[in-house]
């Protein structure tokens, strides 16, 4: 099992029907304080969208079910952590931020974009008074140990504040799909291939909360957040063919134009690993990375036009779900997944077997 400081348990039922499958959700931290009813926050940081969004949805539930409001928080990390990507990732990350802002302004949902880090989560969560905070899930180490830490302070000086975990980033989620570090694709598949038509399914709308009566989100200087916060950052200039969000994502995904399944799909079996065409990809990792769209919502796309070309479906399907969530069956339960030590015998061996090989080209 993976370390943990925390020791989840089933989500209760909240007063109305859930709308979010009870194995996607995990308790954290229970409601020990008998605190009165208050606002739901939602720490956004792996899924940074409104749409399509499990976690949200559950949040949202929560406020409803109580008639509470609703507040979304997406906090930087350190500046140290955020220096490990380049400034192209950081400019999309914080333009995508800029729009989803946008976008939760118009729904009167308040954002509240924290720079100091995971370590302003339990402060603005006494501040608001709230009574549950939603975080949704990534099985890296970093991030784990920052919710461990809201947890464990929440624990202490707000025992009064539930604290839940939903995975919204995959279609099964990790804890569902496998209890154990995963050996193959072939042995993944066939445990996810045995739940999926429980979890892929529609999503529903976003239930309607209360209005938003507490502290209000400070104004956001985009500009001059972006200067400090790509002052240091290796300059590799964005590309000009990817707009970041959510409307940006749909269209790669669905779009009259150029879009992927609407377009392109049919050369994807055959052509997909051919560097020489480029367009046989989907064109989607940026927006599946930063979360700007829902993997399930590009299956159940997928799906959809599947009699247009199964086999270039079936590939998608395959590389989208099984292979993409293997990536995080190894590193939530292998905790020296970016480590060699991480690697499987087979591979140590094979670089072993192969370390005096003679190169052609020695690069620098």
């Amino acid at each position: 099992m993976p370390p943990t400081t925390v020791s989840p348990s089933p989500v209760p039922g909240p007063a109305g029907p859930s709308p979010v499958h009870p194995a996607r959700v995990r308790v954290l931290h229970q409601d020990c304080g008998g605190g009165k009813p208050g606002p739901v926050v939602y720490w956004m940081l792996r899924d940074q969208r409104l749409a399509d969004n499990w976690a949200l949805l559950h949040a949202a539930n929560l406020a409803a079910s109580s008639a509470a409001p609703l507040a979304v928080a997406f906090a930087l990390f350190p500046k140290p952590f955020l220096l490990s990507a380049r400034r192209r990732q950081l400019e999309f990350l914080l333009r995508g931020l800029r729009r989803l802002a946008a976008d939760a302004a118009a729904r009167r949902l308040p954002f509240f974009l924290l720079t100091g880090g995971p370590a302003e989560i339990p402060a603005l969560v006494r501040r608001l008074g709230a009574s549950t905070l939603v975080a949704d899930f990534s099985p890296l180490r970093p991030v784990r140990e920052a919710l461990d830490a809201v947890v464990g302070d929440l624990g202490r000086d707000a025992p009064g504040v539930a604290v839940h975990q939903v995975d919204a980033h995959n279609v099964v989620p990790v804890w569902a799909a496998s209890g154990k570090l995963e050996y193959s694709a072939k042995t993944f598949r066939s445990k996810v291939s045995k739940v999926m038509d429980e979890y892929l399914v529609e999503f529903p709308e976003l239930p309607v909360v209360a209005l938003w009566d507490r502290e209000q989100p400070e104004d956001i200087d985009w500009e001059a957040l972006s200067d400090w916060v790509c002052s240091e950052a290796e300059n590799v200039p964005e590309i000009d063919w990817c707009e970041p969000g959510e409307v940006a994502a749909m269209e790669a995904l669905l779009g009259s134009k150029d879009g992927f399944l609407t377009k392109r799909i049919k050369s994807y079996e055959n052509d997909r690993n051919d560097p020489t065409k480029p367009q046989a990809l989907s064109g989607l990792s940026p927006y599946l990375h930063f979360g700007h769209i829902s993997a399930q919502r590009c299956a159940l796309e997928a799906k959809k036009c599947r009699h247009l070309s199964p086999k270039s479906v079936d590939a998608f399907l395959e590389e989208l779900i099984v292979r993409r969530e293997l990536a995080d069956n190894f590193c939530y339960y292998q905790p020296h997944y970016d480590s060699i030590s991480g690697a499987w015998d087979w591979a140590k061996k094979t670089l072993q077997d192969h370390a005096a090989d003679k190169r052609e080209h020695i690069y620098t």
